[in-house]
């Protein structure tokens, strides 16, 4: 029975310090990421909420200008806290085209619950002339894209810097000590106060960094605590199954000499 239980928490230890790994496994080189203390680490970590709602108007203030959320639907906020009626207000605010109509014709209307994030570009080559030959990336997925996860955001968000001697940045480029090859096209995203919380929290870089790949998070795994509660009901019922087949085991074998 003693071996049935140190088995069970030896598979939850493995399962937490998975991301540990990947994060560790990002660190390598001259400039390691940042290790930020996610409130959705671990086998039993939650999204917050709070910074999942900031990440949004952090997203929706200056990340939504160059870059798109193809896979995420209004009526997916539903999951932040958003009532209906907030969600309806939300994707109101955009213009969507739709079409045809009776006549053939494309036409614009408000957007609705059951629409993806608006795109800032209409294609891609429309999102690469704007940004000087630069495709800024769907960022729907970008956590499970990038090797580090949320770290590997904030780190780029937090890592802008003046470039040392021996790095060479050409015009319309910028240094940054997260990026793969520390240089990148975007220019610093966030700037202190530019986008006004209403709960109290800093406006900060830091702290809008940190909301924003909360967020994102959010946004390429929307269901991890349903995957985590349910892993924990299944390693729960492993635990009690075994258990009872180790009684059997015992009792069926015990006058068996």
């Amino acid at each position: 029975m003693k071996k049935v239980i140190l088995t069970a928490i030896s598979v939850l230890a493995l399962s937490s310090s998975f991301g540990v790994s990947l994060s560790h496994a990002s660190e390598e080189g001259a400039y390691p990421l940042p290790n930020v203390d996610w409130s959705f680490e671990g086998p039993f970590g939650t999204y917050d909420k709070a910074a999942l709602q900031r990440g949004l108007m952090v997203y929706r203030q200056v990340c939504s200008s160059c870059h798109a959320m193809k896979r995420v639907a209004y009526r997916n906020l539903t999951a932040l806290g958003y009532s209906e009626d907030q969600v309806k207000a939300i994707a109101g605010e955009y213009t969507i085209i739709d079409g045809p109509n009776d006549e053939g014709e494309m036409f614009e209307r408000p957007g609705r619950p059951s629409d993806k994030f608006k795109s800032p570009f209409a294609n891609d080559a429309a999102a690469t002339s704007a940004n000087g030959g630069a495709l800024p990336p769907d960022l729907s997925l970008i956590t499970k894209a990038r090797e580090g996860g949320a770290d590997y955001v904030f780190g780029v968000l937090i890592g802008y810097a003046s470039a040392p001697p021996e790095v060479t940045v050409l015009d319309g480029q910028y240094f940054n000590k997260h990026m793969t090859g520390n240089v990148i096209k975007m220019p610093p995203p966030l700037t202190a106060g530019a986008v006004a919380y209403e709960d109290g929290m800093p406006q900060t870089v830091e702290q809008y960094a940190k909301d924003v790949s909360t967020f994102l998070t959010w946004a390429a795994e929307p269901e991890m605590e349903q995957r985590k509660q349910m892993g924990f009901k299944v390693i729960l019922f492993l635990i009690v199954f075994a258990a009872l087949m180790y009684a059997v085991k015992r009792k069926i074998w015990a006058k068996v000499h």
